[in-house]
């Protein structure tokens, strides 16, 4: 089993969650990829339906997004070491779905499992703002993992 495991992590309660339940199913040690998905500014102010032909500091903005991204990562590859994986930390731009994004990045790794949270959004929510767990598991040519935010004791 020398192919990694694919953690979505983005800091959120629901991505450390996963981290840790996945501890407990997958065999140590484990190569991991800790993978955290950015969004250029101008594709967020797009998707929300924004009419800017241009966005003032568009690129300074990107950089601040990238730099976040990357210390949201090694954030979470570090808690996924103390945890016993053999973590990575990676980034990648989204710039269609984060689900599109994570299975791109999955493939790529050949990834044997996908592990993300679940932020546990109701369903009108859901259907409003989108999934990306639900999106992961209905997109995802591998088995994936999805951890509830507040897994049962």
């Amino acid at each position: 089993m020398d192919r990694p495991v694919l953690f979505c992590y983005d800091g959120s309660d629901g991505s450390k969650a996963a981290l840790s339940v996945a501890v407990e199913l997958v065999m140590h040690p484990a190569d991991a990829v800790v993978l955290v998905v950015w969004t250029p500014v101008a594709v967020q102010l797009a998707r929300g339906g924004s009419l800017l032909v241009a966005v003032p500091n568009e690129g300074q903005l990107d950089e601040e997004e990238i730099a976040a991204a990357q210390r949201i990562a090694d954030e979470g590859a570090e808690r996924a070491r103390k945890r016993g994986y053999n973590a990575t930390a990676r980034i990648a731009q989204a710039d269609d779905s984060v689900a599109k994004t994570i299975s791109e990045v999955a493939k790529e790794i050949d990834a044997r499992l996908i592990v993300c949270g679940q932020r546990g959004r109701g369903a009108f929510a859901s259907a409003i703002l989108g999934s990306v767990s639900h999106q992961l598991s209905a997109r995802a040519k591998r088995p994936v993992l999805i951890a509830p935010q507040h897994p049962a004791q």
